[in-house]
């Protein structure tokens, strides 16, 4: 059984910081990419962040900069660093593989 299982999130003020990490078990976590996506009330899902199984890093303008995603393959872990938050960056928070979810967190920017 595959499962994700998602730590970290809360309420930071803008300009703050925090760390998600995703425990991910059932899978051969080495040959996975794995994403990080969110979703705002009333918007789509987005994708913030991209490693490959390689370790190669994506992440849309919205994000660059300022969120860094890391995997550790001997732990299967997936983590999301993100920095200088802002206000529109509140939303639930979802680790992924291409095929699997992990169960969300929120994460909310305000003073």
């Amino acid at each position: 059984q595959v499962k994700l299982v998602q730590y970290g999130g809360g309420l930071v003020q803008p300009g703050g910081s925090l760390r998600l990490s995703c425990a991910a078990s059932g899978i051969v976590f080495t040959v996975n990419d794995m994403l990080w996506y969110r979703q705002a009330p009333g918007n789509q899902r987005e994708l913030v962040a991209f490693i490959s199984r390689y370790g190669n890093t994506r992440y849309p303008d919205s994000v660059k900069g300022r969120f860094t995603i890391s995997r550790d393959n001997a732990r299967s872990t997936v983590d999301l660093q993100m920095e200088s938050l802002k206000p529109e960056d509140t939303a639930v928070y979802y680790c992924a593989t291409r095929t699997h979810w992990g169960q969300g967190t929120q994460v909310t920017v305000a003073s």
